[in-house]
């Protein structure tokens, strides 16, 4: 194996989202109406997520937020990049 079979491309990330939402959503006894109904997002974009992956970012937060997940959020783009091992040390002192 070599360390591209690692990368995960935008269409993997996506897929993984769905199956975990799918997942925490059947965990908590939920049907697609009911998540619906209290995520406040149409049954029509839930499906579709599901189906697809497609969904705008703030009807995923809603969904997220609906399920308890809203903390998971908290982390996005939340790392500061480093263009250099410099800047990591040069950040330590």
């Amino acid at each position: 194996m070599n360390n591209f079979d690692l990368l995960k491309s935008p269409g993997d990330v996506n897929k993984e989202i769905v199956m975990r939402m799918r997942q925490r959503r059947k965990e908590k006894k939920l049907t697609q109406v009911q998540l619906s109904e209290r995520s406040d997002v149409s049954l029509g974009t839930l499906k579709r997520f599901e189906r697809t992956g497609e969904i705008s970012l703030s009807s995923l937060i809603k969904i997220a937020f609906a399920l308890g997940c809203e903390g998971d959020f908290d982390e996005l783009f939340s790392k500061k990049g480093y263009a250099s091992i410099q800047e990591v040390i040069d950040e330590q002192r």
